[in-house]
């Protein structure tokens, strides 16, 4: 029975794109980068629209998602601060296949199109890390895809709150206290099922000792518990 959890196979890992790339690469991306500033709960890019360049994720969280017909939102992946967004969609010259928008604060650089492009054509290591990630980001999505088809409501929630508590660890503190917060609506689209279950499931996972909550902030108390329910292997 497992007793941890590993995120490699939920996490893009696009934030190791630009660390350790040759100096005179990195300068020229850096220099070119343009600050935004975002408010909780703005939008980034639309499904549908054409990228116009990259962003790389100073500080903040996102929500990456799809929109149904009925115009419900399903949440595929969260990305953390360093990790890079577009750049699936502007190498293929395809439009954005997700929407994007801010899940708090955040700070975003934009990479414009042509000076990406510039620094992609003479520089053999950004190639090939970028066929690499994208690689890894497929097999993340499908490994996504097979293991929340088959689970439970409440496997499905157990193995979110697992990747969420990786998402919002203080990268500089990693041993202290985390706590996830997001709306029960945005965690309800993470999971896949509605409001009013999710909010269940949580006072169920609270009175197991699983978790704790204060307003929408999560602490998980036992994650080797959670891992069991989640049935994660």
């Amino acid at each position: 029975m497992p007793t941890s959890f590993k995120i490699d196979k939920f996490h893009f890992n696009s934030d190791s794109i630009l660390n350790g790339l040759p100096e005179k690469d990195l300068e020229v991306l850096k220099s070119n980068m343009i600050s935004y500033k975002f408010k909780k709960e703005k939008m980034i890019f639309s499904e549908g629209t054409y990228p116009s360049g990259i962003f790389h994720l100073k500080k903040g969280k996102i929500k990456k998602y799809k929109t149904d017909r009925d115009g419900r939102e399903h949440i595929i992946y969260v990305c953390n601060s360093g990790e890079l967004l577009g750049y699936a969609a502007l190498l293929s010259e395809e439009p954005y296949s997700d929407s994007a928008a801010t899940l708090e604060d955040s700070i975003l650089e934009f990479i414009p199109k042509d000076i990406f492009f510039n620094v992609l054509e003479k520089s053999q290591v950004l190639s090939t890390r970028l066929l690499k990630n994208l690689s890894h980001e497929f097999a993340v999505l499908e490994n996504s895809i097979v293991n929340f088809a088959h689970k439970s409501v409440r496997e499905r929630l157990a193995l979110s709150l697992l990747i969420l508590k990786e998402k919002f660890k203080d990268k500089t503190n990693p041993n202290a206290s985390v706590e996830i917060t997001l709306s029960r609506e945005d965690l309800s689209n993470v999971v896949g099922t509605a409001v009013e279950t999710l909010v269940r499931l949580l006072h169920n996972f609270k009175d197991e000792g699983l978790i704790k909550t204060e307003g929408r902030k999560i602490r998980i108390i036992d994650t080797k518990k959670l891992v069991k329910v989640a049935n994660f292997y």
